[in-house]
């Protein structure tokens, strides 16, 4: 038969307190308490630690709270319609242009290599305000102030808030998805190009008007990632929501979209209802 035996720590003597194991449990007590077996062993009742109770198992309600000050900004290309400054009482409609990742930096003459602002930039007049921010090199549309850069133009423009209008390309196509169902009842359209995002959050935007583009040949962004969306749309009754594919068109699907006329008189022609 084995035998109990206690042992007392030497009183002055600090040890260190671990949570877990005997030698916490050891220390908590004042005392050792051990196992002698025959042939000399001792062991640490072990068993008996599970009698006690070191840590609460309750969970109890906590939060956290930081205020944190941050300067937000975009750089970005404004072109005003014709007739803008003629009528002060006149309000118009509003398109942002997100650019793809080639055109990140702080140069925003590499804004006007695709879409709307090229065309800007070759002499063509739209009836719109035309406002293309540019994304910092190394970042993501995702992260960037875009639905505060409309607020701006909200305030210093006159814009008619019926007709907001958000396009992208590429990395500015997801941006476009993005923002849309970050703020569903913000736009009047989307129209992204060759661009992707989260199907589930297409919940979100079951009533937004959305004409999307890609090439088949894409091999860049997959024509797939624009496709599951449009599809996601419909499974949640969006009527609104169509999807054109360029047959044979790699990832460059935009200069045939921005050469459409079709394409800006869809979009124009959508008002968004007021709340």
């Amino acid at each position: 038969m084995g035998t109990i035996s206690f042992h007392r720590p030497n009183k002055g003597m600090r040890r260190p307190f671990v949570f877990f194991g005997w030698r916490g449990f050891r220390d908590a007590l004042g005392f050792e308490m051990q196992i002698s077996l025959r042939g000399g062993l001792s062991l640490p009742l072990i068993a008996l630690c599970l009698t006690f109770s070191w840590s609460s198992a309750e969970q109890v309600p906590s939060s956290f709270e930081k205020e944190i000050q941050k300067t937000i900004g975009l750089s970005f290309l404004l072109s005003l319609p014709e007739g803008y400054e003629e009528d002060e009482s006149k309000v118009w409609p509003l398109v942002i242009f997100l650019h793809g990742a080639g055109e990140r930096g702080e140069d925003l003459d590499k804004v006007k290599v695709h879409g709307p602002p090229k065309k800007v930039a070759a002499g063509e007049k739209f009836p719109f305000i035309l406002v293309s921010p540019q994304c910092p090199s190394g970042e993501w549309w995702t992260e960037q102030p875009v639905l505060e850069l409309v607020d701006h133009i909200e305030k210093e423009y006159r814009v008619d808030v019926s007709r907001i209008y958000l396009t992208g390309l590429s990395m500015g196509g997801y941006g476009t998805w993005h923002f849309a169902t970050q703020a569903p009842d913000r736009f009047a359209a989307i129209l992204p190009v060759c661009g992707g995002g989260v199907p589930y959050k297409m919940r979100w935007i079951k009533d937004l008007p959305v004409w999307a583009f890609h090439g088949d040949a894409d091999s860049v962004v997959p024509e797939e990632e624009s496709s599951r969306l449009i599809k996601a749309l419909e499974k949640q009754g969006n009527t609104w929501a169509k999807l054109t594919v360029y047959p044979g068109v790699g990832h460059d699907s935009w200069t045939a979209t921005y050469d459409n006329e079709e394409v800006y008189e869809w979009m124009l022609s959508q008002v968004r209802e007021e709340n």
